[in-house]
């Protein structure tokens, strides 16, 4: 935009100065011509009245040197003879006494000038003015290039201008480019300050404006969340006290791990619902621990392998040696792996059995959850946030969430078809 700016201010100049320059330029030279010519034609009729009264050639050589001592001055008397040093062509000078008439003429060594003076007797004296063609011209130059630099001056000040303007325009789109991209990035303390044009200022309010409101409602959101999080204690509190009642069985101890497994979840969620809010709205977040995908894995696999029991399901489960380090938080991982387990068990028949391999490369951990149920029909819709694929009862949240996860941590979501027949999900993670 500053070099568009600048060079529509240089075009537009450049043609303004050219259509006053030009004219100008021709003006001064006709005006230079003219001032001399109008001298030397001073000069040939202020010595008609000389030779009205005498043709005497010293008295007319006197005549012509008061008049003139650059010998610029010349006079044809009736017989002939010249007084001073003629520049015209002989045949300008007789048609003058011919047609007794002022005549003018361009020669090659300059302008001249012709006035035939009528005496008694028939008589015909020519006086002739002459002007070198450098006289013509002179100062002529010397206007053309004070003009010249008056122009530049201008076209160069217009640039300079429009150059001031356009940074000054260009840095305040480039500010709101920058907090744009802040904004985008998840500083929401970002703001702008309104600069540049009207329209640009306006743009600026609208911004700040705008992160306001972004804030706002994600103040309102994750309020919400906290809120509905904490709206669950209370069946999860009617579930320890149904696991009371049940007396000390297996059954209840499950139930009692289990309930105090989603309490811990939705104390992690009500946290990280409010957290960001209390340190300053998102301006930074802690440094994130790195754990092991593999032993978070196991984890989680023992816990799921007690209903994968009692479902008649068999579990097969292979774990690489290596280490697997990640940066992710354990109880977020350990939600990842919940919910690929359990689509297994929610979209799956009882007694489908489902392996779970943990394996690594030089760059990333891969995660891999295969069953032999019905597969995925269509694997891309059920990345779609929303959308379900698995029937009723079915968010559609499950996959999305993962896929989120494992973008997070820079790796990715895959979804085919597996060798037990069923569906096989591989999620990537990036190692530390």
């Amino acid at each position: 935009m500053r070099r568009a700016l600048a060079g529509i201010a240089l075009a537009v100049t450049s043609m303004v100065a050219l259509s006053f320059l030009i004219p100008l330029a021709l003006l001064v030279r006709e005006q230079a011509r003219d001032r001399v010519t109008t001298a030397a034609e001073q000069r040939a009729s202020a010595l008609s009245p000389v030779l009205a009264l005498t043709t005497r050639r010293s008295d007319v050589q006197q005549a012509v040197a008061e008049l003139d001592s650059h010998d610029r001055l010349a006079v044809r008397l009736p017989d002939g003879g010249f007084v001073g040093t003629p520049h015209a062509p002989r045949e300008a000078l007789d048609r003058a006494v011919r047609s007794r008439g002022t005549l003018a003429m361009d020669t090659a060594e300059g302008w001249v000038y012709l006035q035939p003076v009528v005496l008694p007797g028939d008589r015909v004296v020519v006086v002739e003015a002459y002007v070198p063609a450098a006289d013509l011209t002179r100062g002529v130059w010397a206007s053309w290039g004070v003009m010249s630099l008056l122009a530049l001056g201008l076209v160069g000040g217009s640039v300079l201008v429009a150059d001031r303007l356009g940074a000054r325009v260009v840095r305040s789109s480039r500010s709101l480019k920058r907090a744009s991209l802040a904004l985008g990035s998840g500083d929401l303390d970002v703001r702008v300050e309104p600069d540049g044009p009207p329209e640009l200022q306006d743009a600026g309010v609208a911004f700040n404006t705008m992160a306001d409101r972004v804030v706002e409602l994600l103040a309102i959101e994750r309020e919400m969340v906290a809120d509905l999080s904490h709206r669950l204690r209370t069946p999860l509190t009617a579930l320890y006290l149904e696991a009371d009642l049940m007396g000390p069985s297996p059954g209840a101890r499950r139930i009692t791990a289990a309930v105090s497994q989603l309490e811990s979840e939705l104390d992690s969620i009500i946290t990280a619902a409010r957290t960001p809010l209390a340190a300053g709205q998102g301006s930074g977040q802690a440094p994130v621990r790195p754990c092991e995908v593999a032993e978070v894995v196991a984890m989680r696999l023992d816990f799921w392998s007690v209903l994968a029991k009692q479902q008649n399901r068999i579990c097969e489960r292979s774990f690489t040696p290596r280490r697997t380090p990640v940066r992710f938080l354990e109880d977020d991982l350990a939600a990842v792996v919940d919910a690929l387990i359990g689509n297994v068990f929610r979209h799956t028949p009882q007694g489908t059995g489902f392996a779970v391999r943990v394996e690594r490369d030089d760059r990333h951990v891969v995660l891999t959850v295969d069953d032999a149920g019905p597969g995925v029909a269509d694997p891309q819709a059920a990345l779609t946030r929303g959308v379900s694929v698995g029937g009723a009862g079915s968010t559609g949240l499950g996959l999305d969430i993962v896929a989120r996860a494992a973008q997070a941590a820079d790796g990715h979501l895959e979804i085919t078809r597996a060798p037990m027949g069923g569906a096989r999900v591989r999620v990537s993670f990036g190692l530390v």
